[in-house]
């Protein structure tokens, strides 16, 4: 994994007045999950060093200052002044954002569904507004590689989905395991290992990263099947609003070009971190499984119908208005950021970054952004 924790030579220097502030920064996930050690641990230690200490944030991780489904009001509340948000926890505050994540099942890349995600929220005027109306300040998000059955019994065709209790992450999750005849049960991913050992869930939706980083279902789950489910967007960071405004343009330009270098690294951390978690899965012991021609056939049927059938659902079930405009900007997105980040080396988080501040953080100006 090249320059995985480095990235200093990409960011500007900055000269800083005497004394020293100290924000508080909430992650529910453990420390070492990628979500939490790349851009909250390693995020925070680099924003001391280019601040000279005068602007430090203490993380705190596993939920130990607030859960993750009140993360939001958190933020709102000044309780903390940056936070990790996960929209499905808090689906009628951000019912735009989760309708912008079922169309995410049907992704085609995770790199660019991360960044196409981040300039999106940073620049459509409907879901900055969403975020503002919750006291939030959407600063950059990730995209999970794609999900794959990690269970208790083995998974390679649709029949053995059937009567299966599996822990889904959003709505489209939600609705393909219930077309296979499966129960979909959504809990926080903290309490998915105790679910698998307990038996109160047969199988998770799940990224293979958390096989190993952080929550460690290795240790409980048997079996893996490699069919690519989607993927899942989330915000990386989100400032509280005051938070931000009372900063000077200089600590904005800071933070902004920390938040690049953070989303760079987690994708590539993700990218990395597929393979080895597979890889050490087997050498464990777990079973891992490819899916049969019926499985992947029912699954593209599946995804063809989801974009097609979202507007029309998201206004019946969510209550807003046709969200079409924000779902084909997300599809050009991801399109413009595949051609983007097409020949990077991904496991090269400074070449990643230097793509990601070029294209898209570069541009926001200090002075005025979140100020509105």
């Amino acid at each position: 994994m090249k320059n995985l924790l480095l990235g200093a030579a990409l960011l500007p220097a900055m000269t800083w007045a005497a004394g020293a502030d100290t924000y508080q920064a909430t992650n529910w996930m453990a420390p070492a999950h990628i979500l939490n050690e790349f851009p909250y641990q390693q995020f925070a230690k680099d924003v001391a060093e280019a601040t000279d200490g005068a602007m430090t944030f203490e993380v705190y991780s596993s939920g130990a200052l607030v859960p993750a489904p009140t993360t939001m009001q958190g933020i709102a509340d000044g309780v903390a002044q940056m936070g990790i948000v996960y929209p499905p926890y808090t689906p009628s505050e951000l019912p735009l954002n989760n309708t912008v994540n079922d169309l995410a099942f049907v992704a085609k890349d995770d790199m660019a569904a991360a960044f196409a995600y981040t300039e999106l929220g940073l620049t459509n005027p409907a879901v900055k507004a969403e975020w503002s109306k919750n006291g939030g300040l959407f600063a950059g998000g990730y995209s999970t590689p794609f999900y794959n059955f990690i269970c208790m019994a083995e998974i390679v065709s649709p029949k053995d989905v059937s009567g299966k209790k599996v822990r889904v992450a959003g709505t489209a999750q939600t609705e393909w395991i219930q077309s296979l005849g499966g129960v979909p049960v959504s809990v926080p991913i903290g309490d998915v290992y105790s679910g698998l050992e307990r038996g109160s869930i047969d199988c998770t939706l799940s990224d293979a990263t958390n096989l190993d980083k952080g929550n460690k279902f290795w240790e409980v789950a048997k079996t893996v099947n490699t069919l690519p489910q989607g993927v899942v967007v989330g915000a990386t960071y989100v400032f509280n609003k005051d938070f931000w405004k009372g900063l000077e343009p200089a600590q904005r330009r800071t933070l902004l070009d920390n938040v690049a270098l953070g989303l760079a690294r987690s994708q590539v951390a993700y990218h990395v971190g597929v393979e080895a978690a597979l890889a050490g899965s087997k050498e464990r012991g777990l079973n891992v499984t490819e899916p049969t021609q019926e499985m992947k056939d029912t699954l593209a049927a599946f995804q063809a119908q989801v974009a097609e059938k979202l507007p029309a659902k998201a206004m019946a079930e969510r209550g807003i208005e046709d969200p079409t405009e924000v779902l084909n900007q997300f599809i050009e997105l991801e399109a413009k950021w595949q051609g983007l980040v097409a020949d990077v080396d991904r496991t090269d988080a400074d070449a990643v970054a230097a793509i990601l501040k070029a294209n898209l953080y570069d541009k926001i100006d200090e002075n005025t952004f979140g100020l509105e």
